[in-house]
């Protein structure tokens, strides 16, 4: 851990299990905090030192003990640093000794970057069971599909027992509805036996609004900025040293004790900090330091387009981060498929320009403005290499934030949906795939929480507000169709039928996807490396591009695509090898829906 022993947490030592608990809104004057061991109920004093922390060793506390922290008020709570709660976020927490679990693959290091095919999933309704352990057998579908790394949404402890994850309160303990943190080290290990990496999604923006304890006795948050969820998460204010060791141990924490190869960090543009060092930069540096013999790779979503952030040095190492969610390469390519121009995308709607950019280039937007938000967003990107974009045509976000969860096949045309893929499943970007996505998996991805009654309210109340804003939900009746997130038939609606995938037109977007990736792995990884610069590109025709990039072998990948449903005329044929062909590519140019790419020994430009 950053500075030497964890601060979060229990501690099992020969004396004993230390507890602490970092709580400064507690003068030494008030009746002291107490550790409480629910197991038996004893109460045992803790002592306060001057920075605030509050602690007591306990002789006969061991691995198995459930404990909590009483504070003078009578007010139970449980431990921020909780490694596990076993009865969710308001119950005791449960004393956890890492040291115990063997792994079997101790000796994994982790994959270059530019191996990655990642594969986002949510561990609740990847499985019918819906826990880590039924997880690991679906593997060998994965391993089968081409992924090489797969991204898991927030697991981190979050009230209820169905959540998206972005509610978790308890940063340390993975979630009880998905098994024990032994169940995800054996999925871990599991996963690194079949090759593949496992990335995991952390929140460090907010904390979720039931179950968050820590402001009534430290100074989580500060007034100083604010946020979507209200204050931000104190960085920068008084007592933020404590905080930002907080998250800072907590990012260490995955990669040293669960062994995960990255970490994905959540709206990060909804992290603010005036600090001399920013938060991002020394979390970075410590999950660095600490696993300097290993490929770690931190992945951020980054509404702001901060290319700085994923600069490299001369030999292509990420200096701070790997890179970036690309939402502009999925808004062109959502766009251009399904011909949706509303809210966000109406600033790339029928905008072939954006369209190549993007492909070209990863940030569709480098410091224009952008309409949509009427402010500039973005920095320059031609300098970073291609491999610092994540490139997708779903993730959670782009369908659950839709009013019913529908899947990118719901709204749009196969030729269309097998276009969009061909692209981004071969570009130069890192691609990723959303759970299910491989054999067009009818099942929606609707929001779902499970929150107490009051909570719950306002959140369908909410959430009909959001919709309220279109035209197809102006009236009741209509907003009264949108699932209610809060009851367990729409989480259950989530679930994957994994039994499709062997059937019809799911079983034959399977094999395509399948295909795809062979031809990714055979013939765009070797030659990629993180030192593939940004492409040109050429506009065409209405949503039709050319791009080429020169790869780190110095042969030339070429792609022409016409993402429309009419044909192009007097497109001349790329250079080169054909390596996939989607749609028809004729004498006289290409047909609706139709990508071709091709390489070439040398790039012709």
């Amino acid at each position: 851990m950053p500075g030497g022993a964890p601060r979060f947490g229990p501690v099992i030592e020969a004396s004993g299990t230390r507890f602490r608990l970092w709580a400064p809104k507690w003068p030494r004057e008030q009746n002291p905090i107490v550790v409480e061991l629910t197991d038996d109920g004893r109460r045992i004093a803790m002592t306060r030192a001057p920075d605030g922390w509050h602690e007591a060793v306990v002789a006969d506390a061991g691995v198995g003990s459930r404990y909590r922290f009483v504070l003078p008020d009578g007010l139970a709570v449980p431990d921020p640093g909780s490694r596990f709660q076993p009865d969710d976020v308001h119950g005791p927490s449960e004393v956890i000794d890492p040291s115990t679990h063997v792994w079997r693959h101790a000796d994994w290091r982790g994959r270059p970057w530019h191996h990655a095919v990642l594969y986002e999933l949510h561990v609740g309704t990847f499985t019918a069971e819906g826990t880590f352990r039924a997880a690991i057998d679906k593997l060998d579908h994965l391993v089968a599909l081409g992924v090489t790394a797969i991204e898991l949404m927030p697991i981190a402890d979050f009230p209820g027992g169905r959540n998206w994850g972005y509610d978790g309160v308890l940063p340390f303990a993975p979630d009880s509805s998905y098994g024990r943190p032994e169940d995800l080290k054996a999925f871990i290990d599991a996963a690194h036996g079949h090759g593949v990496m496992v990335l995991l999604d952390v929140v460090y923006n907010h904390f979720g609004p039931d179950g968050n304890y820590l402001p009534t006795y430290a100074p989580v948050f500060t007034d100083h900025h604010h946020t979507p969820w209200g204050a931000a998460v104190n960085f920068d204010a008084e007592g933020a040293d404590m905080v930002r060791t907080l998250v800072v141990e907590n990012a260490v924490y995955w990669i040293d004790e669960f062994r995960f190869d990255g970490l994905r960090l959540d709206a990060v543009h909804s992290i603010l900090d005036d600090s001399d060092e920013h938060i991002l930069h020394a979390l970075a540096r410590a999950v660095r330091e600490a696993a300097p013999d290993r490929h770690i790779h931190l992945i951020l979503e980054n509404e702001e387009n901060e290319a700085h952030l994923l600069a490299r040095d001369p030999d292509g190492t990420a200096r701070l981060y790997t890179a970036q969610w690309n939402d502009d390469v999925h808004h062109v390519l959502h766009c251009a498929a399904t011909g949706e121009s509303g809210g966000y995308y109406a600033d790339y709607a029928a905008d072939t320009e954006k369209l190549g950019r993007a492909l070209a280039e990863g940030f569709a937007f480098q410091g224009e403005t952008m309409p949509y938000r009427g402010s500039p967003r973005g920095e320059p990107a031609t300098d970073l290499p291609s491999s610092a974009f994540v490139s997708f045509i779903q993730n959670h976000d782009q369908i659950g934030n839709r009013a019913f969860g529908d899947r990118l096949d719901a709204v749009a045309p196969e030729a269309a949906v097998r276009a969009i893929a061909a692209v981004y499943l071969l570009l130069p970007q890192i691609p990723m795939l959303f759970m299910g996505e491989e054999w067009a998996a009818a099942q929606p991805f609707p929001f779902f929480c499970d929150f107490g009654p009051e909570l719950s309210a306002a959140v369908r109340e909410g959430r009909a507000a959001e919709f309220a804003r279109f035209a197809e939900f102006q009236d009741p009746a209509s907003r009264a169709r949108i699932p209610d997130p809060t009851v367990p038939e729409t989480f259950q609606s989530a679930k994957l039928d994994w039994s499709a995938a062997r059937h019809g037109a799911h079983a034959a977007r399977l094999a395509f996807y399948r295909d795809l990736l062979a031809v990714r792995h055979r013939e765009i990884v070797p030659r990629l490396r993180d030192t593939v610069a940004a492409g040109r590109y050429a506009v065409l025709g209405h949503q039709a591009v050319r791009v080429d990039w020169r790869l780190a072998d110095g042969a030339g990948l070429w792609l022409l695509a016409n993402l429309s449903a009419e044909p192009l005329d007097g497109v001349a044929a790329a250079p080169g090898r054909p390596i996939w062909t989607e749609g028809a590519v004729q004498v006289t140019g290409l047909g609706p829906w139709t990508v071709a790419w091709s390489l070439h020994d040398a790039i012709v430009r």
